[in-house]
């Protein structure tokens, strides 16, 4: 919402969760004209052993930029400890349906962090001096704010690992699965960032997290809640990595202790990864430009259209031919964005506004602002 513009960003959501829920049946569909029930397979098939490599890449390089836990008192030991109780174990699974109760717990958490969230959009938001900028329609961020979105949405890496699991897969039957999991997804994003952005406008962080005050009970219990949802999410990723890591060294099988030894592996250098990065901003950007964008909207179509008989005028291949330049603009264009002009991060520092000593609330004036942002400067660095 702060890089896209309040009404264009709700307009981007809705958009970016449509184009998600068209190719996540599209990539099925492609699966089924080519006879192949994995994505690099699919890709394989398609367009041969290059096209193989680049998605494995993508695959494999999706659950490294992700950063898990971004705690801020004891983060390093945090995380480690987390990791080595519970998600590696959770990791060591070979049938990825026996994550589905703890994937369920993980979306009940996330609901009640949606909670925390609207709750203090209500008690915080009008304590929250509004940014000048904060209610202009569409701004020139609008690319790196379809990258996070795409973040946001990306599935697609491990489509076909949910899809064998299920009882009976049929197009049909995954296609009403994935329209009702998009349409709970971009509600529940909606609702995120229309109350994180009605909080903060313009200081929107790039961890929304980071915009709350550090003697808030109530978000630092949601803070506690996410790192949950993170690490009992995290090994769907893992399964990925593994399964792409199996098919290109080892022929697709793994044996009992190469599946151990290849799974504390990839959770090392992903647990390493996150304790050297603070910043979540750059990292939703980076993966979604780079990694979510051509997962969603290039290859799937890319793959249809070279496999489909149906005509031109056929409408999955004219949303196709439209999703591929699009795709291709988004990382091109966001990749060189994300870099030239991060999204904000504050390494934990308080907000100027978590110092009442030095805040008016009366007063919201721009040079008010700005005046209260350096005094609070001051007293972090008194504080430091």
């Amino acid at each position: 919402m702060k890089q896209a513009g309040f009404p264009l960003g709700i307009l981007l959501l809705f958009w970016v969760s449509y184009v998600t829920d068209f190719s996540l049946v599209l990539l099925i569909k492609g699966g089924a004209l080519s006879g192949t029930d994995t994505y690099q397979s699919l890709v394989n098939k398609t367009f041969g052993f290059p096209g193989y490599i680049l998605l494995s890449v993508l695959q494999f390089l999706y659950p490294f930029i992700v950063d898990p836990e971004n705690m801020f008192i004891g983060r390093h030991f945090i995380i480690g400890l987390s990791t080595v109780t519970f998600t590696l174990p959770l990791s060591l699974y070979r049938n990825i349906a026996k994550l589905g109760k703890v994937s369920l717990i993980s979306t009940g958490l996330t609901t009640l962090i949606l909670g925390i969230v609207m709750a203090r959009a209500i008690s915080l938001g009008p304590h929250i001096p509004k940014t000048e900028d904060a209610w202009v329609f569409a701004k020139p961020n609008a690319i790196q704010a379809v990258g996070v979105m795409s973040f946001a949405f990306i599935c697609h890496h491990n489509s076909f690992l949910v899809y064998s699991s299920l009882e009976e897969p049929t197009v049909a039957k995954w296609s009403r699965l994935i329209h009702m999991s998009i349409v709970i997804s971009v509600f529940i994003c909606i609702f995120f960032a229309t109350c994180g952005y009605l909080t903060f406008t313009g200081f929107t962080q790039g961890d929304l997290f980071e915009n709350y005050c550090r003697n808030d009970d109530l978000v630092t219990f949601g803070r506690f809640c996410y790192g949950v949802t993170v690490i009992l999410t995290y090994p769907m990723e893992c399964f990925v990595t593994r399964e792409v890591i199996a098919n290109v060294l080892f022929g697709g099988n793994l044996s009992s202790v190469f599946h151990i030894v290849v799974t504390v592996m990839v959770i090392t250098v992903a647990t390493l990864v996150s304790l050297l990065i603070d910043c979540l901003g750059i990292v939703l950007e980076l993966n979604g430009v780079l990694c979510a964008t051509p997962l969603i909207f290039i290859i799937p179509s890319a793959c249809y259209l070279k496999l489909s008989e149906e005509p031109r005028t056929h409408s999955d291949k004219i949303m196709s031919y439209v999703m591929l330049p699009i795709g291709a603009a988004v990382m091109v264009f966001g990749f060189v964005m994300a870099i030239t002009n991060p999204q904000d991060c504050t390494h934990g520092q308080e907000m100027f506004y978590c110092f009442p000593d030095n805040f008016s609330l009366t007063n919201t004036s721009e040079s008010h602002i700005q005046q209260t942002t350096q005094l609070s400067i001051v007293n972090i660095s008194i504080l430091q």
